[in-house]
């Protein structure tokens, strides 16, 4: 896991934990998530399944929005799949905020491979809402 501790949100989220990914960096507005892919990770034709790569773009943005103690949650994503990748291959995710109007959100994440190359492109769209993180233990509505 990463040098510094990381929040509560990231500790009880089992599905991320499960998945192995790592986070690297826990900024607000900016976070990189990697993970390796394994062999249960791959789909019928040997690649990686796309809801893994999904997953983990999803994770940095999670990680991305939650810039502050408000509970903020995903009002919606797309993702345009660019390369395929393999079992044994590290897949990171570099979340950055576009913009913040009000209570809603842009965020893009970049999922790139160990070579550099870009794997796929998301966009998250966020809603922050009134429930306080510290207050609810970080749960969503």
């Amino acid at each position: 896991m990463s040098s510094e501790p990381l929040r509560p949100m990231m500790l009880r989220d089992r599905a991320s934990a499960a998945l192995g990914m790592v986070v690297e960096k826990d900024e607000p507005g900016e976070a990189v998530v990697a993970m390796t892919v394994r062999e249960d990770m791959t789909n019928g034709f040997a690649i990686t399944h796309g809801g893994l790569v999904f997953a983990l773009a999803d994770t940095a943005f999670a990680i991305a929005c939650n810039e502050d103690e408000r509970v903020t949650v995903a009002a919606g994503a797309d993702i345009t799949f660019l390369k395929s990748t393999r079992a044994g291959q590290t897949l990171t995710a570099r979340a950055v905020r576009r913009t913040v109007v009000g209570r809603n959100g842009v965020y893009d994440v970049t999922v790139t491979d160990e070579t550099g190359d870009v794997v796929a492109e998301f966009r998250g769209r966020s809603l922050t809402t009134n429930r306080s993180a510290v207050e609810h233990g970080n749960a969503a509505e």
